[in-house]
């Protein structure tokens, strides 16, 4: 409980901090004598800082997606709108990692799947996410064991990513 009520007051901090337009520029000594010059310190996150949320005016507007994840933002979500029906383990956006928990569908109590997804980049294309899915069988004892995989499968799945991350893209474009 103590947890959830230090994150209801930190959240609104952090949100403030989000528009906030400081200019941070401090004396450097140039050459010799009493010279000073105003410059920009280095920031720890690269020459433009890191955003948790992109404003309008992205500098990066072009294939990102969105802002304060590592990989394409239309990528990421389309993969958790395509498996949002299997148990997630892991999910890491900044990394670009997704993997799931084995799932078995009701309508064949025999076999059960498990997926890892990879988003391998910032851009919206179709090398840009790979997916790897792993399929059990129930044995006569009643173990599960590994069954053959089907590439075709795989492909299916990253099509199906795809598709819905194109849609999400043309959905977010301003109406004209």
């Amino acid at each position: 409980m103590k947890r959830f009520v230090w994150f209801l007051l930190i959240v609104p901090f952090l949100f403030g901090c989000e528009g906030a337009d400081i200019e941070y520029k401090y004396p450097v000594k140039v050459g010799a004598g009493d010279q000073y010059a105003y410059e920009e310190p280095e920031k720890f996150f690269g020459k433009d800082g890191f955003s948790l949320f992109e404003s309008g005016s992205s500098k990066d507007s072009g294939s990102s997606g969105g802002g304060g994840i590592g990989v394409n933002s239309f990528l990421w979500r389309a993969s958790l709108d395509t498996i949002a029906f299997m148990p997630l383990l892991s999910a890491d956006p900044f990394g670009g990692v997704i993997i799931t928990d084995w799932y078995g569908p009701p309508e064949s109590q025999g076999e059960r799947f498990k997926l890892n997804i990879f988003i391998l980049g910032t851009g919206l294309r179709s090398d840009g996410v790979r997916a790897t899915v792993f399929r059990q069988t129930k044995g006569r004892e009643g173990s599960w064991m590994d069954a053959s995989r089907d590439e075709k499968l795989d492909r299916d799945v990253e099509d199906s990513i795809l598709t819905r991350a194109r849609e999400l893209k043309i959905n977010s474009l301003p109406q004209r």
